[in-house]
């Protein structure tokens, strides 16, 4: 996935917003909370960084082309970063980015939830 294909499929999300921060990377957000982040690597293959469950943050650590994500999984957080891309599907990132979404926005307080529009079911 290049990182305008990460920026179209985030921005398609619900209630997102995006803003370039931290040396360049593309953030993206729900709610004002950061659920995806494009960039934040030293090399010429993109890295898409996520909040991940307990469970996907167990399995994904143990794969290759995934770490627990520097900076915030060294603080307890549970945020991983794909770095390598080559052998990944894009439809693999797309679930992880929309898992990464819905955690975050669950996150929301209920009146920001159901003033975005956001987990009514």
């Amino acid at each position: 996935m290049t990182y305008d294909e990460y920026n179209k499929f985030c921005k398609s999300l619900p209630a997102t917003s995006y803003v370039v921060q931290w040396g360049e990377s593309h953030v993206w957000k729900v709610g004002g909370k950061v659920f995806g982040i494009g960039g934040w690597e030293k090399t010429d293959e993109p890295a898409f960084t996520f909040k991940a469950s307990e469970l996907n943050f167990d399995v994904l650590s143990d794969q290759q082309g995934f770490r627990p994500a520097p900076y915030m999984a060294s603080r307890g957080m549970k945020w991983i970063q794909q770095y390598e891309s080559a052998d990944k599907s894009d439809e693999e990132l797309e679930y992880y980015l929309k898992e990464s979404h819905r955690i975050v926005s669950l996150g929301l307080t209920k009146k920001k939830q159901k003033e975005l529009g956001l987990n009514q079911d």
